[in-house]
């Protein structure tokens, strides 16, 4: 780590020489200022690399010191210190330009390790460039995540703060935000890391099998129960349990998951018995929960005992630079596994990274970027069709043409008989896949809007879009 000049701006002296301490031993040039006003004098009379900077001051609020940057020498990043925790201050300091943001006590490895990252960027480092595809900063990475805008670092300092709790947290956001990695990510950063994690879709297991693969069964407990099995809360038993698409939950179940959450006490379906499992909850929707409870479709106590701690994360289009980290994140990856070697991307490709409102957010970006490697022939990615990413039908063409046949003149005293396709020979798969990519083609392309119209998660249809692809490559 290069030596940084920072100033701290904090009015506890005990807090500003603690801070210095740390700073200095780790090679640092360190100034101290006591109020606004003094951090104003010194930032229009020295460049500083980095400003420590506390929200609340004797002569006024901390953020105000933003209005100075515009004078001051040099480009210094500015780290906010808080003992206010609260969020809406954080990205508040953050959206003036902010760089990261500490919540006192501050740990010296922390401390040191956030100075350093931003010393990096004060000195011009940051900004990802499309030239070329590679491997995102250490600094711009954060347990799965890849980003450095101001949204997703609140939501990394919040993963942070509660990781070690036992409160549920809800996630919310659109398809492909990322709530399965924001789970993970809880995980990973807590004490229950090295237990299970287990992961359970809740929309994508049938009702009547949802409380099995949830709470576990005995043998003989329904027909097909053929020997005892644990659910998924007694396989995280200690880890953490999460409940992806929580309310596609039927209302019956829901109850049983109210139970569960206040008892700490599961029952197999066909056991009299219950027994005790130790687990974080984490849950996710890309519906609103709000809604869901007002309409009855939701169980209002049920979503007051989730939603403890609740995390909001950014639609892919919201993030700024982030889209292009991620995307030659991405690129490099795909690229390696697909045994291609690419240089960069195009004009065409760049502008639409950047100007498209990707729908379908990390997923949607992942697909579009894995068919234009695939398909493409030079060593630049080219999207080849920004409307539909992803898409390729394996189906017999026939098949195709069901929706345009002629319509037949009949008489009013015999009516025609809708016509149906004939799905002779196909398996239930190759009907559903007809039906999902015949959606996608009828709204452009727009996944979001043909899950709508087929009543099902924009999760489910990507899910299913990465396996058919997959599964065309290994035919390929």
């Amino acid at each position: 780590m290069s030596p940084a000049k920072v100033a701290i701006v904090e009015d506890s002296a005990s807090l500003a020489l603690g801070y210095a301490a740390q700073l200095e031993d780790a090679g640092h040039e360190v100034s101290l200022c006591e109020t606004l006003a003094e951090a104003r004098h010194a930032l229009a009379r020295e460049a500083f690399d980095v400003v420590l900077l506390d929200l609340q001051l004797p002569d006024g609020d901390g953020l105000t010191l933003f209005d100075a940057l515009a004078a001051s020498k040099g480009n210094p990043a500015i780290i906010v210190v808080t003992a206010d925790g609260s969020l809406t201050r954080a990205i508040a300091a953050m959206r003036l330009g902010a760089y990261d943001f500490l919540v006192k006590p501050v740990s010296g490895t922390r401390l040191l390790s956030t100075v350093g990252n931003a010393a990096e960027q004060s000195g011009g480092s940051n900004g990802a460039s499309l030239n070329a595809p590679v491997a995102p900063k250490e600094s711009d990475t954060f347990h799965g995540f890849i980003g450095k805008s101001p949204a997703m670092k609140a939501v990394f300092r919040t993963i942070e703060s509660v990781a070690d709790s036992k409160a549920t947290v809800f996630v919310t956001g659109e398809s492909g935000t990322g709530k399965e990695v924001t789970a993970e990510a809880i995980h990973s950063a807590s004490k229950r890391r090295s237990k299970p994690f287990v992961a359970i879709n809740c929309g994508a297991i049938p009702e009547n099998l949802l409380e099995s693969e949830l709470f576990g069964h005995v043998k003989g407990a329904f027909t097909g129960a053929v020997e005892n099995r644990i659910g998924a809360a007694k396989a995280a038993d200690g880890g953490t349990l999460f409940l992806d698409e929580v309310c596609e939950m039927d209302l019956k179940l829901q109850v049983k998951l109210l139970r569960f959450l206040q008892t700490g006490m599961i029952q197999r379906v066909g056991s009299p018995a219950a027994e005790p499992v130790n687990v974080r909850i984490v849950c996710a929707t890309n519906r609103q929960p709000e809604r869901e409870v007002s309409e009855g479709r939701f169980r209002e106590d049920l979503y007051y005992r989730l939603n403890v701690i609740p995390i909001e994360l950014p639609a892919l289009r919201e993030r700024g630079e982030d889209i292009v980290l991620i995307a030659n994140s991405l690129a490099e990856r795909i690229a390696a596994e697909e045994g291609r070697a690419i240089t960069g991307f195009s004009k065409t490709s760049k502008a639409h990274l950047e100007q498209h409102d990707w729908p379908g957010n990390v997923r949607e970006l992942q697909n579009a970027l894995r068919r234009a490697i695939i398909t493409g022939s030079g060593d630049m990615v080219e999207f080849p069709d920004v409307r539909r990413p992803g898409l390729r039908s394996a189906l017999p063409s026939a098949l195709m043409t069901v929706e345009r046949a002629p319509l037949k003149t009949v008489s009013i005293a015999e009516p025609e008989q809708p016509k149906t396709a004939d799905f002779a020979g196909m398996t239930l798969e190759q009907v559903e896949r007809l039906a999902i990519e015949q959606a996608i083609a009828r709204t452009s392309g727009n996944i979001v809007q043909a899950a709508r119209n087929l009543d099902v998660s924009p999760s489910t249809i990507y899910r299913k879009l990465d396996r058919w692809n997959a599964a065309d490559r290994h035919q390929d």
